[in-house]
């Protein structure tokens, strides 16, 4: 089938969906930070016209209207061997919570690597589903985003327990 894109509208701002026909293969935000690394986004289908596309669409349509907490979608994110672990850590991080650069690295078993974590949640091509949104600083700042702090700021709001959000950080 190949790769073939599609552009959904989001609170956040235009959303491009990338798929090979089999599964999720990017998600990049209108002025992406980071240039995608996929050099070719295939054509461009209408909506619906491919179902791993319409189905993540979908799925992205009930997160930002709070009736989804997780996604059931097939996603396969090119990147290094340290990027593939560091993306897959970031989806064990539950919805409404947070994680430190250096709390990843600590998992993944090297405490220093902090800087590398954060290279790699930089370079993350399936941005919310791959929640690299989660990830803060030392201190709960919010630091850079490929998507923009303010992008950042709008998804753990959303994500943030009602009970919990007199007691916010940022």
């Amino acid at each position: 089938m190949g790769v073939r894109h599609a552009v959904v509208d989001s609170p956040v701002g235009e959303l491009t969906l990338v798929a090979d026909g089999q599964a999720l293969i990017g998600l990049y935000f209108a002025g992406h930070g980071r240039t995608p690394r996929l050099t070719d986004l295939g054509p461009r289908v209408p909506d619906g016209a491919d179902p791993v596309l319409a189905e993540a669409a979908r799925q992205l349509r009930e997160y930002f209207a709070g009736e989804r907490t997780t996604f059931e979608l097939e996603l396969a994110p090119r990147g290094s061997e340290f990027e593939q672990k560091v993306w897959q850590l970031l989806t064990t991080i539950p919805y409404g919570q947070t994680r430190t650069y250096g709390q990843l690295a600590a998992e993944l078993g090297d405490p220093r690597a902090a800087q590398a974590v954060g290279n790699a949640n930089g370079w993350n091509p399936i941005s919310i589903l791959v929640p690299c949104h989660r990830v803060v600083g030392a201190r709960g700042a919010l630091t850079g985003y490929a998507g923009g702090v303010d992008r950042k700021r709008f998804l753990l709001e959303l994500e943030e327990p009602s009970a919990e959000a007199g007691n916010r950080l940022f």
